[in-house]
């Protein structure tokens, strides 16, 4: 008894560490966290003044060595990258238990300021993370002038530029799975806020000389950016009522249209004056402003009470309006059945959801590392300068980005599955129209224009849908390996696509990645009609009691009429 006494009131003194009297959340280790992280910006700042010397070259550092102070940036950066790590995970010692408080308060709870505040921040969040690999497309016709690569515009040149994309892309793909089975292990809150300290870390592309450690740090920026997107909709999932939880998620992932419009601004305003370069630049600052805004992202609290950690669970369900109810046993007990790991993705009740979520995902990242990734090289390829170019990809941007606001309409108050399936096949219907016309699609304006708007944007609201969809039908024990997966396949697609331009040494015309592209993914809406499942409104364990076959309340549908939060749980 006495160790379950010395057990629980150590819990509550970790509840009072994490939060402030404000209601922000903290971490386990503050003072590791921070000067790791102010470590990791003084090395990132000790690189840019090799970067603004090169002002009169207009930017380009090729055949530079690197500088004592970049030397001593890269210690700096390795050793707060250690620190913030050490400041993150929690320490655990002894059995896990799952808590007894009641989670069905969490989905009763009115959208309270708490809520907005969580939104804005992971809208952010979100925004900064797409960012990196979009502007891929975007630093590749500069960095391949600069560095004498080969490519369509320079077919003797030297190594294939694709080499960039694949190395970011590859690093994508093991980010999602590395970032999933984490956030699994040490909690969503301190997996997103690390991979912000990679963002950081890694604006430093932005000022290597040499192009083999262009490459490298490329590749380590694809580690941080793969892990956000499933991790931010893990926890929104988790904690956004579930009346409200699908259309805000969808919306929060429209954010993914949005990162490509201000990419697509920045590049066209930024580039002509200070390079390609620039744009991994802004790593530091925007990576920087998601760590300073953390007192704005909770740990999810069911991830707190199937982990045994009682009071933070109670102080975090508090701060969103939940009335915390003890006794009878969380409705998280019905995971006991659900296995942790990556075996549980593959086994049943879920092998058939795991199917849909990857052929969908593979389709996605066909259309948007196929497509998109090199939609504005064959843009330039075809008579239009870079300006022109990023232009005409962002005015396509801004002309659909107001139907973000519909798709999340139709999903959170039409039908989820429904909504995927129409999104897949329109999108594969636009696509086909590029591979209809093939070059002459650029002859008329208008008509490009209109073309562009649904790969563009619909392939982003299609990701958005697919990681929302991810994070709602499969268990808190396994959401985040769930929602990586479903990131992780999504990019599987560009890898294999980058790697055939890498072989072919130069990028496939608009026709060719557009039908790359449209099979997939119509096969992808195909396989969600047939396997799917309707999450609209439902709350996350009715839907897994339906999944394991239990009795529970499978079809309860949560009203539409808010009110206050329930005291009874149940």
């Amino acid at each position: 008894m006495r160790r379950e006494e010395r057990r629980n009131a150590g819990e509550a003194g970790a509840a009072l560490t994490a939060t402030s009297p404000r209601g922000a959340i903290a971490f386990h280790r503050p003072l590791a966290f921070w000067l790791g992280a102010a470590a990791i910006t003084v090395g990132v700042m000790l690189h840019l003044p090799m970067y603004v010397s090169a002002r009169d070259m207009g930017y380009e550092l090729a055949g530079m060595p690197m500088d004592g102070p970049m030397a001593v940036g890269m210690v700096l950066i390795t050793a707060g990258l250690v620190a913030t790590l050490v400041g993150l995970v929690p320490s655990r010692s002894g059995p896990v238990r799952t808590a007894s408080l009641r989670v069905r308060p969490l989905d009763d709870a009115r959208i309270s300021p708490a809520h907005v505040g969580l939104l804005l921040v992971i809208a952010g969040a979100v925004t900064i993370d797409v960012m990196k690999p979009v502007t891929l497309s975007f630093v590749v016709p500069g960095m391949a002038e600069e560095y004498g690569l080969r490519s369509a515009l320079n077919p003797g040149g030297g190594a294939p530029v694709a080499y960039l994309p694949l190395a970011g892309i590859t690093g994508t793909v093991l980010g999602s799975f590395v970032w999933g089975d984490l956030a699994d292990r040490i909690g969503r809150r301190a997996s997103i806020l690390l991979a912000g300290v990679l963002f950081v870390a890694t604006s430093i592309c932005g000022s290597m000389p040499g192009y083999g450690w262009n490459l490298f740090m490329c590749f380590v920026m694809g580690l941080g950016v793969g892990g956000m997107l499933p991790i931010t909709f893990a926890l929104m999932a988790e904690v956004v009522p579930a009346r409200h939880r699908g259309w805000l998620m969808v919306l929060v992932g429209g954010d993914v249209a949005g990162a490509y419009i201000i990419t697509s601004w920045l590049a066209a305003e930024l580039t002509p004056t200070f390079g390609w370069r620039i744009l991994w630049l802004l790593g530091l600052p925007t990576g920087v402003l998601l760590l300073l805004l953390n007192r704005w992202i909770p740990e999810s609290p069911r991830f707190l009470i199937q982990n045994g950690r009682d009071a933070e669970a109670r102080a975090v369900m508090r701060r969103y309006g939940a009335t915390v109810v003890e006794g009878g046993g969380s409705e998280l007990e019905v995971e006991d059945a659900v296995r942790g790991g990556w075996g549980q993705l593959v086994a049943a009740p879920f092998v058939a959801l795991t199917t849909v979520v990857g052929l969908f995902g593979l389709g996605v990242g066909l259309v948007t590392f196929g497509f998109q990734l090199w939609i504005p090289s064959n843009l330039q390829d075809l008579g239009f300068d870079e300006v022109t170019s990023a232009t005409i990809l962002r005015d396509s941007a801004l002309l659909g980005f107001p139907a973000t606001f519909l798709i999340a309409w139709l999903y959170g108050f039409w039908s989820s599955k429904r909504t995927m399936v129409l999104l897949g096949l329109v999108t594969a219907g636009s696509l086909l129209g590029f591979v209809v016309l093939g070059d002459q699609v650029v002859d008329n304006r208008a008509q490009l224009y209109a073309l562009l708007v649904i790969p563009i944007t619909g392939i982003s609201s299609i990701l958005a849908v697919l990681v929302a969809y991810a994070s709602e039908v499969f268990p808190t024990r396994i959401r985040s390996r769930a929602t990586g997966l479903a990131a992780g396949a999504s990019k599987i697609g560009g890898v294999g696509v980058i790697a055939l331009v890498v072989v072919g040494a130069t990028p496939p015309s608009i026709s060719a990645t557009a039908l790359m592209g449209a099979v997939p993914i119509a096969l992808g809406a195909l396989a969600m009609a047939a396997f799917g499942v309707e999450t609209r409104r439902r709350r996350l364990e009715d839907i897994t009691v339906a999944e394991l076959g239990g009795e529970g309340d499978p079809g309860r549908v949560v009203p539409t009429v808010t009110g206050p939060a329930s005291p009874s749980g149940s």
